[in-house]
């Protein structure tokens, strides 16, 4: 009895080994691992991350700034914020129009 419960023990191992052969395969096989065992691949990889990183940065800093900007300019109950925003628009507003004309930015 003792035989067949040791033999029993190392089928279940063999096969428990076998199981995580096929585990770490499919696990090998992931687009992840592939390209981080790839130097010029992750190179790539973290070179377009930083792109669209920096992209993103400055497309969502420009929006928050220019809704931030409109919303102080319309304060005209406090003079010192109120023209200050004001005056801040007027210059944005001046130098999309000298961009959009194609002009050299418009200076006070």
């Amino acid at each position: 009895m003792a035989g067949q419960t040791q033999d029993d023990a190392s089928g279940d191992l063999a096969t428990e080994v076998a199981a995580l052969r096929r585990e770490l395969e499919v696990l090998n096989g992931h687009r992840f691992i592939r390209v981080q065992n790839s130097v010029p691949r992750m190179l790539t990889m973290q070179f377009a991350r930083g792109l669209a990183l920096g992209l993103g940065t400055v497309i969502g800093a420009s929006v928050l700034v220019s809704i931030l900007v409109y919303f102080l300019s319309q304060i005209e109950f406090l003079p010192i914020i109120g023209d200050w925003a004001l005056d801040l628009a007027d210059q944005i507003q001046a130098q999309v129009e000298a961009n959009q004309s194609g002009g050299a930015p418009a200076s006070e």
